[in-house]
């Protein structure tokens, strides 16, 4: 049977997406991308926000639609929205076959055996009961999946733990993904070296939160040591680090990326908010003085660190006096690469109950002030690169032209900017090349390979 697989939302979503392709492709299925062929379908959602929740509904739709015309023999929704809302999706959407909570996904190959199954036994033409597979949101990961990687450019997503117990107040993951729970430091080393032997070469480290590693496994911050480890790994050649809160960023792991020569000065650290009483209010663990003191420790101790972070305009209650708050931090701190969401009203989070919601177009209004504040820190910054020698990984080459895209230690897959280097040498994805900068075009760099 012919599977269509859509993946949606985060990387930690696709770290899911690719031990469920592999659970299917051993068993036996093919995976396609052409609707036309496919047999059955299988969509793993996302309903982090507003937006993602809007896709995934749109995708199950557009596939609800080839069910009822016969062109589909099942269709499978799993992921955050199946865990979130699986009795609003079987009832708005009765075409659905079954649903698959975010702790359930293992047992994806049997309820595909058994939508289509229980249907050629019967030969009934009519619509069987859903299937509904939720379990328990405690259960520890599965350690022994054999994934089909989808990234092909030399790097994939390593997943440390799964769910978090932060527990901010804007925020619905812990309700469909569970509380902390760190894998084992040996399957994380085996599945590394794994992804090694398959050609990957840049290890990119995901969680809910990563800088709290190992916490409920062994009683201490384990990041430092398992970043040690990883980079033993014959074949790796760079390590990234994502979603490291900054109250949970100590002196050892930074001296950890300082020494290491494997580990990327790059780190993504949300800090969504720098004004003390809404960072209060979202239920965060850190305040203003504490932020500008890790990045300043960051900065010290590795002076060419690049600095991801994500902010939240429009949080309720959320004054002007904040919102300028925000953005002189932001107009100090100058961070390397910063992303910004307008607030997303979430049933069952604490903030969405809160009075003083921010109307929509003040959210955006904001948003849109703050990006292009750093849309001209990042255009400043992309600029005085211009003469650095740096290292890239290649991704690929632009059809027709004599040019490859690459990504720098900077530069994250999807979220980041690109390097454009133009030479008549052949070159291979997933190749590392020294490159000169030469100029940049806006949040990209243009460089040329040096020998």
């Amino acid at each position: 049977m012919k599977i269509l697989f859509v993946s949606l939302g985060c990387d930690k979503n696709l770290v899911d997406s690719e031990e469920m392709l592999g659970d299917l492709t051993q068993a036996g299925y093919e995976i396609t991308d052409d609707e036309e062929e496919a047999e059955a379908a299988v969509v793993n959602t996302c309903c982090f926000i507003n937006d993602a929740k809007k896709e995934s509904i749109e995708s199950i739709l557009e596939l609800a639609e080839r069910r009822t015309a016969g062109q589909l023999r099942a269709l499978i929704v799993t992921g955050c929205l199946a865990q979130r809302y699986s009795e609003d999706i079987l009832r708005e959407i009765p075409e659905v076959d079954a649903v698959i909570g975010t702790t359930a996904q293992d047992t994806l190959v049997q309820t595909l055996q058994e939508v289509t199954g229980r249907r050629e036994i019967s030969g009934k033409e009519e619509k069987d009961q859903a299937l509904v597979r939720l379990n328990d949101l405690r259960r520890i990961p599965r350690t022994d999946a054999k994934r089909v990687l989808t990234t092909a450019n030399g790097y994939a997503y390593l997943r440390i733990a799964e769910g978090c117990s932060k527990c901010c107040t804007y925020c619905v993951i812990p309700s469909i993904r569970g509380g902390y729970r760190s894998l084992p430091m040996e399957s994380v080393i085996r599945t590394a070296g794994e992804l090694a032997a398959q050609g990957v070469r840049e290890l990119i480290l995901v969680a809910q939160e990563t800088t709290v590693y190992g916490t409920d496994l062994y009683g201490k911050k384990m990041l430092p040591e398992l970043l040690d480890r990883l980079a033993e790994i014959d074949g790796i050649r760079w390590i990234r680090l994502l979603y490291c809160y900054p109250e949970e960023i100590t002196p050892e792991l930074v001296e950890t990326i300082r020494r290491n020569p494997k580990i990327l000065h790059y780190i993504d650290m949300p800090i969504q908010h720098a004004s003390d009483d809404v960072l209060r209010r979202m239920g965060r663990r850190t305040n203003k003085k504490e932020l500008e003191d890790i990045i300043g420790l960051l900065r010290k101790e590795i002076p060419d660190i690049c600095l991801r972070t994500t902010l939240i305009s429009g949080f309720p209650g959320e004054t002007e006096k904040d919102h300028r708050t925000l953005m002189s931090f932001v107009r100090r701190m100058k961070f390397e690469r910063l992303g910004v969401f307008a607030y997303s009203r979430e049933e069952g989070t604490p903030a969405a109950k809160m009075k003083s919601q921010i109307p929509a177009p003040v959210k955006k209004k904001r948003r849109r002030e703050l990006m292009l504040l750093q849309q001209e820190i990042a255009f400043k910054k992309a600029r005085r690169m211009k003469g650095r020698i740096v290292e890239a990984i290649v991704e690929g080459r632009i059809v027709g032209e004599d040019v490859y895209t690459a990504r720098t230690y900077m530069d994250a897959p999807g979220v980041d900017g690109t390097l454009f280097i133009e030479t008549g040498r052949d070159l291979m994805t997933g190749d590392f090349v020294k490159v000169k900068i030469t100029g940049s075009d806006q949040y990209d760099l243009i460089g040329e390979i040096v020998d």
